[in-house]
């Protein structure tokens, strides 16, 4: 009998991490792979991105329409119930052995949540690392403890997801799996991505990727310092929208604003994973606090700089520059990213998140491990003695 193993993906984001494995498992004669897409996948203010997984060919099992149209974090909150709601009766019924769900966005408590409940094991990827500036960390360590199999991106992180009593036969060191695109299929090249994007990449160029900062009440506190810097900067400056998080519509508007008084410019509202991937290879500069700017730009040996609190504590290749969320600090980091010291220091640096080959790990483990009661019944592992012992 086919292990039936569904994967849950909320995003054009998380997708992009999840394409390989999706990949791998679909062509597993011994997988039957049920992918579920819920939240800003089906929303046509952030894309309509689910049509990007049936472009690449991938039947999706399920839509789950949970994500409210507002602006607010009480929207973020009622979105998880909605979530719950629909999940309980689609897992009730399809009743997978294994679950695989990635990260830290706030959706995904819905599905761990919900297979706690009906006894389906949960694999996570991308479990142990830290964003102390966004909830997405207290997810994500949630969701540690709701899983059953661990995938981790460094090899600090596993020892971080062990340390949180985690038994370490359940833990896999195995990369970001957003890194096996660059190993196993071909980025375009500039003149490819000129024409696709109807851009001129002979100018300097600067990639900005910002999100709401969603562990603060005021989830744009850092914003208008970082619009600050920006109207300060000479370069081409390319957007792309933020996560559907508390305050992403007020950044949008504030973002296309931005770029219309400018005169010059573009925002995206979306792009596939291999354009975006090609265009961090060719620009000059990432800006903003996005994990991709310490995850997938240290591949590209690209300066990136990270603002504010949202990547707090995420372990930091050399190419990533801090600046507090104040536009001169920003600004100072921008200069040290454009000289040709910091460029040159650069050279042959390697990614800590991996090396390309996460997918292979993370199917092997999901297609063989044993689908038993031990499995499911976590042992509590002692990390710190108590005195006397």
């Amino acid at each position: 009998m086919k292990r039936i193993i569904a994967v849950l993906t909320t995003s054009r984001a998380d997708y992009s991490h999840l394409y390989w494995p999706l990949r791998d498992l679909s062509e597993n004669e011994n997988v039957d792979l049920r992918i579920i897409a819920l939240g800003s996948h089906l929303s046509p203010e952030f894309g309509n991105t689910v049509q990007e997984i049936e472009k690449d060919g991938f039947q999706i099992a399920a839509r789950i329409e949970c994500l409210l149209s507002s602006d607010s974090d009480v929207g973020m909150a009622k979105t998880i119930g909605v979530a719950t709601l629909s999940l309980a009766d689609l897992l009730g019924k399809m009743r997978p052995h294994l679950l695989l769900l990635i990260a830290d966005r706030y959706e995904m408590l819905a599905p761990a949540a919900v297979a706690l409940a009906l006894r389906i094991p949960v694999a996570h990827i991308e479990g142990g690392e830290v964003s102390e500036g966004a909830i997405d960390d207290a997810v994500r360590n949630a969701l540690t403890k709701l899983s059953h199999i661990h995938f981790t991106s460094t090899a600090a992180a596993r020892e971080r997801v062990i340390a949180l009593g985690e038994e370490e036969w359940r833990v896999h060191r195995a990369g970001a799996p957003s890194l096996d695109h660059l190993r196993r299929q071909p980025l375009l090249s500039r003149e490819e991505i000129e024409e696709q994007l109807q851009l001129n990449l002979q100018t300097p160029t600067i990639l900005v990727a910002y999100h709401p900062v969603t562990i603060a009440r005021d989830t744009l506190q850092e914003l208008e310092a970082v619009f600050m810097a920006l109207g300060n900067l000479r370069e081409q400056i390319l957007v792309c929208y933020p996560n559907a998080d508390a305050g992403s519509r007020l950044l949008i508007e504030r973002t296309k604003s931005f770029i219309a008084s400018r005169g010059h410019g573009r925002v995206f509202t979306n792009l596939d994973t291999v354009t975006y991937l090609s265009l961090l290879r060719q620009v000059d500069m990432l800006v903003g606090n996005s994990s991709s700017g310490i995850m997938e730009s240290a591949s590209f040996a690209l300066p990136s700089v990270n603002v504010g609190l949202r990547q707090q504590g995420r372990e930091r290749p050399r190419n990533v520059l801090d600046a507090d969320a104040d536009a001169n600090s920003i600004l100072q980091a921008i200069d040290r990213a454009r000289t040709p010291a910091f460029r040159e220091s650069l050279a042959g640096m390697a990614n800590p998140y991996g090396e390309g080959c996460a997918s292979e790990i993370i199917v092997r483990v999901l297609t063989t491990v044993p689908l038993s009661q031990t499995l499911l019944m976590k042992r509590h592992v002692r990390t710190l003695q108590q005195s006397g012992d």
